[in-house]
């Protein structure tokens, strides 16, 4: 399990690396008692919040562990988040990203210098690939969730909420593999225990609210998550590294519509600080639609994970009535 100085030092080491955002209050019409702040990681260098973990995990290997170069798998953010903490630190990085990825994230991933190798949609399927490849070349493995580095990277968000928001009652963070989720409920529940932590996922690909559920990891068919907007969260399972701190910090787990976070999208755009992608979007979407499923706080925070959507993506949902 990952601590609060695994967290605390992550946080040194990204110092001057990641961007500190800052909270924004989320101003909207008929609201209750309720506020809304969001935690706007779409400013990050790479647009999203993955560069947190990747950089922890890589700046922390041995340099003979460097010298072997990195491989990882993602559907976007996190392969981005890789291979610009490699070129920072001068570590050779392949990336094993499913043929359906955004053309935005593909074409950044490739900017940032990283090799890439296309495979099919399925979560499962890039997961085997990568670790073939790493057994072939000798590459060290840098997880998108399942590893104590990367919580310990991404659960320096919670400890910046709780140093911007001190009065914080709930957070609300998005869950796909459960990298985020994990690092920042370990973050505010090590820190102030009476903070609820919630993640949010898309119905479609609700597997972490099903393990929670059911006591044990729960896996999802490819066919059915890959129909998800939200690209970034299409995970068929949680990875168990993350299953062990969910189960002990997150309080519980909601899921959202497809139309639900294609609204959230949409009200997020009217701020160009807040952009988000559709998996960026889906704290706010629980927060906005699910009220009654939720803590009646009155300081809230939610995160936007990314802000790496498809112009068009964005066009086309702002036509939308």
């Amino acid at each position: 399990m990952v601590s609060l100085a695994d967290i605390q030092e992550a946080q040194s080491r990204l110092r001057g690396v990641a961007t500190r955002t800052r909270l924004i209050e989320f101003r909207y019409p008929d609201s209750d008692f309720r506020r809304l702040y969001l935690k706007p990681e779409n400013q990050q260098p790479i647009g999203a919040f993955k560069l947190r973990g990747a950089y922890n995990k890589i700046a922390s290997l041995l340099e003979q562990d460097r010298r072997r170069g990195v491989i990882s798998y993602s559907s976007g953010n996190h392969a981005q988040g890789v291979a610009y903490a490699a070129r920072a630190l001068g570590v050779k990085a392949v990336i094993v990203m499913p043929d359906n990825a955004p053309a935005i994230k593909r074409e950044a991933t490739a900017a940032l210098g990283a090799e890439i190798v296309f495979v099919g949609p399925g979560s499962t399927e890039r997961q085997l690939k990568a670790e073939e490849l790493a057994a072939q070349h000798g590459y060290v493995m840098v997880p998108p969730y399942n590893d104590e580095q990367i919580i310990a990277g991404q659960g320096t968000m919670g400890l910046e909420i709780l140093e911007d928001l001190p009065e914080v009652e709930t957070v609300l963070a998005p869950v796909g593999g459960g990298g985020m989720i994990s690092g920042v409920a370990a973050a505010i529940k090590l820190s102030k225990p009476s903070v609820k932590v919630i993640g949010v996922e898309p119905e479609l690909a609700g597997d972490a609210q099903a393990s929670l559920r059911a006591g044990k990891i729960v896996h999802f068919p490819a066919a059915e998550v890959s129909r998800t907007i939200a690209d970034g969260l299409r995970t068929q399972s949680i990875g168990p590294i993350n299953f062990e701190h969910m189960r002990r910090y997150v309080d519980d787990i909601v899921t959202v519509t497809e139309d639900e976070i294609r609204e959230a999208v949409k009200l997020l755009a009217a701020n160009p600080k807040t952009v988000a992608e559709p998996s960026g979007a889906v704290a706010t979407a629980g927060f906005f639609f699910h009220g009654a499923q939720l803590p009646r706080t009155k300081l809230n925070v939610a995160i936007i994970s990314g802000g790496n959507i498809d112009p068009k993506m964005l066009e086309e949902l702002r036509r939308e009535k």
